[in-house]
């Protein structure tokens, strides 16, 4: 049965899990799976998402904010859930009450969550983040500094080490192997210096796509890879050993279908002036849904089974495509925005491509107005 939706995506949770199966299967058995549920799963609902996760046996998440995290927690979530991206002051009661575990940016940050373990009087373990060359967030104190910044704790206590990779898939820049080398050595460094670290990862999906063994260590944060996505790879790159397969299909629904003659303009500013007569659809979705506005006459649909350029600009809530090819097509029909119909594919690296983005900006623009319905 056909959601009753005007635009609503279709999100395999069988897909997902065996996504992080697969990811799980090529690190091994010695390596903990960390899942990325940030940015609401990437679109595709962090709290069912989690959910499957954890019925697979995922034992951490990571999300973007404490918000992220608290909203979880509300739900009823009780894995390990690790805010990546720092904490405002007016944050730091809730990584406490929530029991969530922060990344520290800095030397300040390890100082600080030492001052909130103080207060509230329990112990506080966290993780910290090391800027290996991204110049992002990230501390670029030296080992010795980090160390003695660790040693003064006595509530608070570090319990992983990280980084973030800025190049992991592009094999004509030396800057991956310049981090993961940056990394080691302050790695290193701490264990000479007897600091004593439970968790240690660098690596997100295109690390693990590519088989950059030597950033792996104990722990890796699938992301995109759990969607069904790697990103392609520049250069010289080594064989993909990740299998994964997109867990999202994006339909929308026709509002009208309509027959306009040669030379008649089609969307805001007449962007659009019919070659010829055609038939035209209108669908009930558009860039206050995700649609990006630069897909205007650039982008495609899938209608009946057959690729629809979209013509004119694409609104707010409306976008127009060409369906002279599938006359039989009547409002309520469907056709799908992102996915497979019909033998024919569209997928988020597609159409990233046309837009001028990446994947991952596809997947995260789909709006809180379209439903998510788990199939």
């Amino acid at each position: 049965m056909t959601p009753p939706f005007r635009s609503y995506v279709l999100v395999s949770l069988e897909r997902i899990v065996r996504n992080y199966r697969n990811v799980c299967a090529v690190v091994g058995p010695g390596i903990t799976v960390m899942a990325v549920v940030k940015a609401d799963a990437y679109g595709h609902g962090a709290l069912e998402v989690s959910r499957a996760l954890i019925r697979e046996g995922a034992q951490w998440l990571a999300v973007s904010s404490v918000d992220e995290g608290v909203a979880l927690r509300c739900a009823g979530i009780q894995a390990r859930i690790l805010v990546m991206a720092g904490f405002l002051p007016s944050e730091q009661e809730a990584l406490v009450a929530h029991n969530l575990t922060p990344t520290a940016q800095s030397l300040d940050d390890i100082a600080e969550l030492e001052r909130l373990a103080q207060r509230t009087g329990k112990p506080l373990a966290f993780h910290l983040k090391i800027d290996s060359g991204m110049a992002r967030l990230g501390t670029r104190a030296e080992p010795h500094e980090i160390a003695a910044a660790l040693r003064a704790l006595r509530l608070a206590r570090i319990e992983g080490l990280m980084t973030h990779f800025a190049s992991a898939a592009d094999f004509t820049s030396p800057q991956t192997g310049q981090q993961v080398a940056r990394f080691r050595a302050c790695y290193d460094a701490l264990r000479a210096a007897g600091i004593d670290i439970d968790y240690v990862h660098t690596s997100s999906t295109n690390a693990i796509g590519y088989a950059r063994r030597d950033a792996w260590y104990n722990m890796v944060r699938a992301g995109h890879a759990l969607y069904g996505y790697v990103s392609p790879p520049r250069g010289s790159a080594p064989k993909q050993i990740l299998e994964v397969k997109p867990a999202l299909t994006w339909k929308a629904k026709i509002l009208a279908v309509k027959d306009i003659p040669e030379g008649a303009l089609v969307g805001y500013g007449g962007a659009f002036r019919a070659p010829g007569p055609m038939r035209i659809a209108i669908l009930g979705a558009g860039y206050a849904d995700g649609l990006f506005h630069r897909l205007s006459n650039r982008g495609k649909v899938i209608a009946a089974g057959q690729i629809a350029p979209i013509v004119g600009t694409i609104s707010m809530d409306l976008t127009t495509i060409d369906v002279s090819h599938a006359p039989g097509l009547q409002p309520g029909d469907v056709v799908t925005l992102l996915g497979t119909e019909g033998g024919v594919t569209l997928d988020a690296q597609q159409i990233a491509r046309v837009a001028g983005t990446i994947s991952y900006n596809i997947l995260s623009s789909i709006s809180a107005r379209v439903r998510r319905v788990y199939v």
